[in-house]
């Protein structure tokens, strides 16, 4: 080794929610930790959050842009469902939480780096080189590189860690999603509550996803999600901001990403390698929602590679993506098939807001959504909300209420 060489435990390539969870992790545990993130990125993100994410990961009410205790639901035709919550959900400003988080990382030990992973090399001892591009080097500059005994590849969607190492990485189904971050107009305008989270399930806005209006306080996230080719997902948000009084609104930032709608096969490479977040396809299908299972499988995959670097054992790296998918590998299946069937179209769409009437059907969606578990009590619900779903499914229920 040389003596200049930087070495690492666990290298983290990502700064989002998973990697600087996982770099936390790493670097509380004892472990020399690098974290290496883009700068200056921002994930296009509704910022909804449930409650338990704040005890479960130790983060303060402080990061809590908003409390949303509702959210409404608008059909192809314009019929609005609300569906108010017993507690609330926490909205977050992305650009603000995530470097609260990174910044925590670092104060657990964890060095931060700003720059663009480039590549891993292996070594014959096991360790690997990763290359990095410092964020204000030129083309004409050295590449930095460092050595670390394990990687947690948490650089988003499409990333470039899990194409490198993981096969069968780019087969994984995307959504696109665009957002625009905008000032919030005054409570009332054209209807807006910044207590309440607005989901529109109409195809002109979206053909096969939703678009959202999430307020964050000051700010507020008008997005849209959509994996049909040629959508325009700009024009969308320029209809829907029109339609909610804030064509007007000052436009703070804009930003698009994909975003992936199932999770990979294999999370590690079989060497050294683990992914988290987005990077490992931890978004719940249907809703789109990632932050929590960011955070959690950044907690994972950093548990997995510390087990690897205690014990050499290779099949510790598998213990990261068992353990999330035996949590919610069932919720995360329902969700994939309710997209297919409800999202196909407007008249399927109509029904499914339809649907969302129902007090059972709001009960055990907050449940789930809040306890992050399938809700096993009540049975009688789940029996009548299967019911009321044929009815539907079949014609024998009016969507027009």
């Amino acid at each position: 080794m040389s003596e200049n060489e930087t070495t690492y435990d666990i290298a983290v390539i990502g700064g989002g929610p998973a990697g600087a969870i996982a770099a936390w992790e790493a670097a509380r545990q004892g472990k020399t930790t690098l974290l290496l993130d883009r700068g200056g990125r921002i994930k296009p993100c509704g910022g909804a959050i449930p409650p338990r994410a704040f005890e479960e990961f130790e983060l303060p009410d402080s990061l809590l842009a908003a409390r949303a205790n509702c959210a409404r639901m608008i059909s192809p035709e314009g019929r609005e469902v609300d569906m108010p919550i017993n507690g609330y959900v926490g909205m977050v400003d992305r650009e603000h939480f995530d470097e609260w988080l990174r910044e925590r990382a670092e104060t657990a030990g964890a060095k931060r780096a700003t720059g663009r992973f480039m590549r891993i090399t292996r070594r014959d001892d096991g360790r690997v080189d990763i290359a990095y591009r410092a964020r204000a080097a030129t083309r004409d500059m050295p590449e930095t590189t460092v050595v670390a005994r394990a990687v947690v590849g948490a650089d988003g969607a499409r990333s470039s860690v899990a194409r490198q190492t993981i096969a069968g990485a780019e087969d994984i189904p995307f959504v696109a999603a665009y957002h625009e971050i905008v000032a919030s107009p005054p409570a009332g305008t054209a209807g807006f509550d910044g207590a309440r989270c607005d989901v529109y399930y109409q195809g002109k806005l979206s053909p096969d996803f939703y678009a959202w209006v999430f307020p964050h306080g000051e700010q507020t996230s008008v997005g849209v999600g959509t994996a049909i080719k040629g959508f325009s997902m700009r024009q969308a948000i320029e209809d829907l901001r029109a339609s909610t009084g804030m064509a007007e609104s000052t436009t703070i930032r804009r930003e698009g990403a994909p975003i992936p709608l199932k999770p990979l096969k294999r999370w590690d490479d079989g060497h050294n390698v683990v992914l988290a977040g987005d990077a490992a396809g931890g978004v719940a299908p249907a809703s789109g929602e990632g932050i929590y299972y960011a955070l959690l499988s950044g907690r994972l995959a950093a548990e997995a590679v510390i087990a690897f670097c205690e014990t050499g054992q290779v099949k510790q790296l598998a213990r990261a993506r068992k353990r999330f998918m035996r949590a919610h590998g069932r919720v995360f299946w329902i969700l994939r098939q309710m997209q297919r069937f409800w999202y196909i179209n407007d008249k399927r769409r109509e029904r499914f807001v339809n649907i969302c009437r129902d007090p059972d059907v709001q009960h055990l969606t907050w449940e789930a959504y809040m306890h992050k578990r399938l809700v096993k009590a009540r049975p009688l619900a789940h029996f009548r909300i299967f019911c009321k779903d044929m009815g539907h499914l079949l014609g024998l229920v009016s969507s027009h209420r």
